[in-house]
């Protein structure tokens, strides 16, 4: 018996007015496996990673996660979005709430878990991604990277089945971007099923089992990384990569 896809989305469409951003997508996502999803700006890949949590409605077609139907709104759909964890590029940490207390309150508002239990947790898991000795500071005092890894932190205390990154790395300066990408890296190497929507083209090498290319609101290609950066099929593809490796 095969195993159901833990995320599987069937002819999906979305429109902003006249602007058709996703057009007749069709992808499965196994558990365990790491998508990056890439391709120029305005291709729907953005789009494309909130519509798996209902961030974004669609207009048209069937989106499931771990064999149910995306709920549309309720209870239903609030304890989906505790199984799918969220990274976006601005770190979105409550800004009067210290490191730790931004990390435990969904496991103690949504999951119930206790207070002492959700700090345990909490500094484990800023430990985890490095930041441990930060967790008493308020996001404004701590880096650009150390707060995208407090937000990782937050999503990981959700005990999520999946974790969306929506350009975790896009609001960085420079040398931060990489200790970023190493938490991402050792959570791919750990089995976390993840959809990363970026433009750092070494972490899809190191990182990816799959590689989706989309353009135009289309899924133009898919293909394991080295296959898609070595030997890019379409002339989309080939474009794109002409640009950003040279």
């Amino acid at each position: 018996m095969t195993e159901i896809p833990l995320v599987q989305i069937e002819g999906v469409n979305k429109w902003y007015g006249p602007l058709h951003v996703l057009q007749d997508i069709n992808l499965d996502i196994t558990r365990g496996e790491v998508v990056v999803v890439i391709g120029p700006s305005g291709s729907g890949k953005s789009t494309l990673c909130r519509v798996i949590n209902r961030l974004e409605p669609i207009n048209d077609g069937v989106i499931r996660f771990d064999g149910r139907v995306l709920p549309a709104e309720g209870k239903a759909l609030a304890k989906l979005r505790s199984e799918v964890g969220m990274v976006f590029q601005s770190f979105n940490l409550f800004a009067h709430k210290t490191i730790l207390e931004n990390v435990t309150l969904g496991p103690i508002k949504v999951l119930n878990d206790s207070p002492a239990d959700a700090r345990q947790r909490g500094m484990a898991l800023l430990e985890r991604v490095g930041i441990a000795n930060q967790a008493a500071k308020l996001p404004a005092q701590l880096s650009g990277g150390q707060q995208q890894r407090a937000a990782i932190a937050r999503a990981l205390a959700m005990r999520p089945k999946a974790l969306l990154f929506d350009e975790p790395t896009s609001a960085l300066d420079p040398e931060m971007v990489n200790e970023v990408l190493e938490v991402m890296i050792s959570l791919a190497a750990e089995g976390m099923t993840m959809v990363v929507v970026t433009h750092e083209m070494g972490f899809a090498r190191r990182a990816a089992n799959r590689v989706i290319f989309m353009a135009d609101g289309r899924i133009v290609e898919e293909a394991p990384p080295e296959e898609f950066f070595d030997h890019p099929r379409s002339e989309r593809a080939q474009d794109f990569l002409s640009k950003i490796l040279h």
